[in-house]
C-alpha cells in the first residue's frame, strides 16, 4: 500500500534502525555518570550531537535534544520571549505557521503579551518587506517556518532573517519539513526540528539556540541539555535520529531531483484528469516531495476514505476531515479552495509506478464522491496552478467587490439558496446547481453558516469566473453575480 503522507511522518530509515538497535546495547546508562557505562553513553550522546550539529550548521553546544519537535518549538518560543522580556513582549509569526507555534503564541498572548500575524500571498509565502514592517521596538521574537507543512511552499527565510538581524530581533525557524533536504540559510537565531520527519524515531526533537541569543529556559530545569530539556533523555533514539539525519542528507540531492519530477507530474496531470481542481502552493519555490490540490464539490473525508480503499495513504487540510469542522488555517490564510483538499507527500524511495497508479485511481475516486453528493458534472481542463505572483486571494476579491456591492445594493437578488445547517461542500454544490437559472448579471444569495463557505464560495467564483460581491455583516449570507 503506497504511503504518500511523508509530511506527517516518514518510515524509520534503515540506518536509524541499525543505530537504534546498537545504542540499546551500548547507550542504556546515564551519560551524566562518571563510571565506565556512563562514559560510554556520554560518548554516544556527544557523537550524536556533533553529527546533528554538522547537518544543521551550528555548534554542538548550541544544540539540545528534546522529547519532540513540538516541545522544541514551545521551549524555543517561551525561552526566547522570557530571555528578552526587557526588550518587550511582542511576538511576530506568519499566518501559516505550524499549530505548535500558533499554540505557543496563544499562550503568550493569554499571559499578557501581544502577537502579530503576518499575512501570506496566494502561494503561501510571506513578503519579507511585510514581515520586516511587523517588527517593532518591543518585538521579543519572530517565528517563521522554513517550508509549509500543508502545501510545501518554501519561505524566504534568509531575507526575513536579515531583516530581523537589522532590527535586533531573534528569528526562530521551524525547520521540521526541510531539514531532511538541506540546512537553513540566513542569520537565524533559533531553530527547531523533529526526527520522525526525516526518518528518525518519533519522540526526538532538536532545538538550536545560537550563541549570543538571550534565552531563559521555561519551567524547572536541571543540569542536563543546558537546562533546556530536563530529565534523562532517550539516548538510543537520539543516536538513531542523528545517524538517520546524516544518512538522508547524503542521499538528499539525488532523491530530491527524483521526487520533484514525480511531483511535477502530479501537479500537471491532476487538473488534466479531474475537473474543477485547484493546485495550491508555490509551483517553483517548494519542497521537492509535496503537492497539494483541492477538488470542488468533494467531501474531503469521503475522498480520503475512497483513496484509502484504493490503497493510498494521503492527508488533507480540508475542513471536512477536521474534528473542529473548520478550514485549515493555512488554506484560509492563502485564500484558496479548502474543500476536497488532498496533500500528497512522497517518502524517500517512492516508486514511479505507484504515482502512476494514484493518477489512474484519483478520477474515479473523485467522481464517486461527487456522485454521492449530487454534484454537477465537471470536465477536466488545463493545469490550475496558483500563479507564481500570488494573484488575488479571497480577501482581496472580497475587498475589490465592496464598491461594486455598495453601488448595487438596491438591486434585488434573482435567487436565494438556503444552505443553512449544511456542511462543506454542500453550500457550493447548491450554488453551482442554480447559477444557470439566473440571467447573466443576476445575483444569487447563498445562506450558509458553515465556516468553510467564507473561503470556498469566493474560491468557486474565481475558478468559475463569476463575481463575488461579498459576505453580509452576519457572516452567513454571500452574494454572487453571474458572469456570461
Amino acid at each position: 500500500m503506497p504511503y504518500f503522507d511523508a509530511a506527517s511522518s516518514v518510515p524509520l530509515h534503515p540506518v536509524a534502525r541499525q543505530a537504534l538497535v546498537a545504542a540499546l546495547d551500548e547507550g542504556w546508562a546515564d551519560p551524566a555518570r562518571l563510571h565506565r557505562e556512563g562514559r560510554r553513553a556520554r560518548m554516544l550522546l556527544d557523537a550524536a550531537r556533533q553529527t546533528a550539529a554538522e547537518a544543521v550548521g551550528c555548534r554542538p553546544d548550541e544544540l539540545t535534544f528534546t522529547p519532540s519537535g513540538t516541545q522544541a518549538l514551545h521551549t524555543g518560543v517561551a525561552g526566547a520571549v522570557a530571555g528578552r522580556r526587557r526588550a518587550g513582549r511582542h511576538l511576530v509569526v506568519s499566518a501559516v505557521e505550524h499549530s505548535a507555534v500558533l499554540h505557543a503564541a496563544a499562550a503568550h498572548e493569554a499571559d499578557g503579551g501581544t502577537v502579530a500575524e503576518v499575512a501570506v500571498g496566494r502561494t503561501g509565502a510571506v513578503d519579507p518587506g511585510a514581515f520586516a514592517a511587523a517588527l517593532t521596538e518591543g518585538t521579543a521574537l519572530a517565528c517563521l517556518q522554513s517550508a509549509n507543512h500543508e502545501v510545501g511552499t518554501e519561505q524566504p527565510v534568509a531575507g526575513v532573517a536579515e531583516a530581523c538581524r537589522a532590527a535586533g530581533v531573534p528569528l526562530l525557524v521551524d525547520a521540521a519539513q526541510s531539514l531532511a533536504w538541506d540546512a537553513v540559510d540566513g542569520p537565524w537565531s533559533l531553530l527547531a526540528g523533529s526526527a520522525h520527519k526525516w526518518g528518525g524515531p518519533p519522540g526526538v526533537g532538536l532545538l538550536v539556540v545560537r550563541k549570543g541569543t538571550r534565552f531563559a529556559p521555561p519551567g524547572p530545569s536541571d543540569e542536563r541539555e543546558s537546562g533546556r530539556a530536563p530529565g534523562f533523555g532517550n539516548l538510543p533514539a537520539v543516536v538513531a535520529a542523528a545517524a538517520s539525519l546524516r544518512a538522508v542528507r547524503a542521499e538528499a540531492a539525488a532523491e530530491a531531483a527524483r521526487l520533484r519530477a514525480l511531483v511535477d507530474r502530479v501537479r500537471t496531470r491532476v487538473p488534466e484528469l479531474v475537473g474543477d481542481v485547484e493546485v495550491v502552493g508555490d509551483p517553483v519555490h517548494r519542497l521537492p516531495h509535496v503537492v497539494t490540490f483541492s477538488c470542488l464539490y468533494v467531501d474531503g473525508e469521503a475522498l480520503l476514505h475512497a483513496l484509502d480503499r484504493a490503497g493510498f495513504s494521503v492527508s488533507s487540510g480540508s475542513s471536512c476531515t477536521s474534528s473542529t469542522l473548520t478550514p485549515s488555517h493555512v488554506l484560509r490564510a492563502m485564500g484558496v479552495l479548502s474543500e476536497g483538499n488532498v496533500r500528497v507527500s512522497l517518502p524517500p524511495g517512492a516508486r514511479e509506478e505507484d504515482v502512476e497508479r494514484f493518477l489512474a485511481e484519483l478520477p474515479g475516486a473523485v467522481a464517486s464522491v461527487r456522485a454521492q453528493l449530487g454534484a454537477p458534472a465537471s470536465a477536466p481542463g488545463a493545469p490550475a496552478d496558483v500563479r507564481a505572483d500570488g494573484g488575488p486571494d479571497a480577501s482581496e476579491a472580497s475587498e475589490a467587490s465592496e464598491a461594486s456591492e455598495a453601488s448595487e445594493d438596491a438591486e434585488e437578488d434573482a435567487l436565494t439558496v438556503d444552505a443553512l445547517g449544511t456542511l462543506c461542500p454542500v453550500p457550493v454544490i447548491e450554488l453551482a446547481k442554480v447559477i444557470g437559472e439566473v440571467p447573466v448579471g443576476g445575483v444569487v444569495t447563498v445562506l450558509a453558516d458553515d465556516e468553510a463557505a467564507r473561503l470556498d464560495i469566493p474560491a468557486w467564483c474565481a475558478m468559475r469566473g463569476h463575481t463575488y460581491l461579498g459576505a453580509g455583516p452576519d457572516g452567513t449570507s454571500y452574494r454572487i453575480r453571474r458572469a456570461a
